[in-house]
């Protein structure tokens, strides 16, 4: 784009000010993208940055002569959206591999780079708004991305590698995030085994002051344990067959440690038992859990989220007990994912108007970073006429015919800012109706 310039102290802005074209409205925002639905999570590590601090993303930027750029990494994605009106090689894939992960044999990046997605304009920006409301995660409605997304644009933001077409794209994206989890039941029903167990297990009245005993102390227990300290529960007691796991979910929890043959021996009650090891027949007997008891005769809640089952199946049928079963929780699971799978078709009508919306925004900024110098050239006239160009003959007026002077130029530097604004936005509303008959039309 030309700026608009002056020319022998008369304002020729009309004829020169850059109106963005309706044609390639987006065309400036790129994804380079490999995900969990093209590649493994071994091959997505390979166009994973390593050591991607700012100057490794600086280079990046530099290297391909992008305007903009923000990165994102996860478990199951990277992506490199950047913004450029310089054309794109469909070469790129490979060539970003080359480039960051020399390393790597020539297959391997040959092999990575054609599962890798290159998107352009409304292309790249519908994806950056399905990415942020949970619709191609891997578990589908999982808002965690969102929070990935944001922190991932704050550090890039930081290190000046973003600016204002990311900005107003982010900007934009998290609202329609928002939108889309408070209109739709995407997020709704928890999918994964574990929070559907603690759902479970708080539904039946349990409170953060009852006791809690949890056996086995893996990567399930560790993620049940979050729960737990999420909600305030004190007192739990870990027990387990490494001392030193035990101690370690224990202190997060502010609880204690006891190996797991400490607990044939354990008199000091329940009122929750957790039990998820990898043991491949029961642990927790009759005859143990009759222990465990020590004569208390209160109905108790069982979570067995072991497979196979650490819990002996007699259990439920012989004492009061609320039973909560990997089994019965996988159902639940199925039918939640089905739930949001048709919460997701509701969703469609909303990324398609806020698509629209985002066409209006970004022309309507792009008109507004056009015309943001024109105040101040007026001004930059208007003091060269009173300071030079007629700086002698206004000197030798008196005091009141210059204050008059001055708020004559002041009135006309006003009304000449107006009018090359109203006339920029008079061709941007004909431009909207002419994009909007032929959406209707479509």
């Amino acid at each position: 784009m030309t700026e608009p310039k002056f020319s022998g102290g008369t304002f020729d802005l009309l004829l020169k000010i850059p109106i963005p074209n309706p044609v390639i409205m987006l065309d400036g925002y790129h994804i380079l993208t490999l995900t969990h639905r093209d590649a493994s999570i071994g091959t997505i590590a390979n166009a994973v940055l390593p050591n991607a601090g700012e100057q490794v993303l600086q280079d990046l930027k530099a290297r391909f002569g992008w305007e903009e750029l923000l990165y994102l990494a996860t478990c199951n994605r990277v992506m490199y959206l950047f913004y450029t009106q310089g054309p794109v090689s469909a070469e790129l894939p490979g060539e970003l591999l080359e480039h960051i992960r020399f390393e790597l044999p020539v297959d391997t990046i040959d092999a990575t780079a054609t599962q890798m997605r290159l998107l352009h304009g409304a292309e790249a920006v519908g994806h950056l708004f399905e990415v942020a409301a949970s619709i191609d995660s891997l578990v589908l409605g999982e808002r965690e991305i969102l929070r990935q997304l944001r922190e991932a644009y704050d550090r890039n933001q930081a290190w000046g590698l973003t600016g204002d077409h990311i900005r107003l794209l982010m900007r934009f994206t998290i609202e329609t995030a928002k939108e889309i989890y408070t209109q739709t039941g995407i997020g709704e029903k928890a999918l994964s085994v574990v929070a559907l167990a603690f759902n479970a297990m708080m539904s039946t009245g349990v409170r953060p002051d009852m006791r809690v005993l949890m056996v086995g102390a893996g990567e399930t227990n560790t993620l049940f344990g979050k729960f737990l300290a999420k909600y305030g529960f004190k007192h739990v007691t870990v027990f387990n067959r490494s001392l030193a796991a035990a101690e370690r979910l224990a202190e997060r929890l502010g609880g204690r440690a006891l190996p797991l043959d400490a607990l044939e021996y354990y008199t000091e009650g329940f009122d929750v038992l957790v039990v998820c090891t990898g043991a491949t027949q029961a642990l927790i007997t009759p005859d143990c859990y009759r222990s465990l008891l020590s004569g208390d005769a209160t109905t108790k809640v069982v979570v067995d989220l072991s497979v196979p089952h650490n819990v002996d199946l007699r259990i439920p049928t012989t004492f009061p007990v609320q039973y909560i079963e990997i089994e019965g929780l996988r159902e639940v699971s199925q039918e939640n994912l089905a739930h949001r799978e048709r919460e997701c078709a509701k969703a469609v009508p909303i990324l398609k108007q806020r698509m629209y919306a985002f066409r209006e925004l970004w022309h309507e900024r792009q008109i507004e970073r056009a015309l943001s110098h024109i105040p101040e050239e007026v001004q930059a006239v208007k003091n060269r006429a009173v300071n030079e160009v007629f700086g002698k003959e206004f000197n030798r007026l008196d005091a009141e015919a210059q204050t008059l002077v001055l708020r004559m130029l002041e009135y006309m530097e006003k009304k000449c800012v107006a009018i090359p604004i109203k006339a920029a936005k008079a061709i941007a509303l004909q431009a909207k109706k002419q994009r909007t008959a032929a959406i209707v039309k479509d």
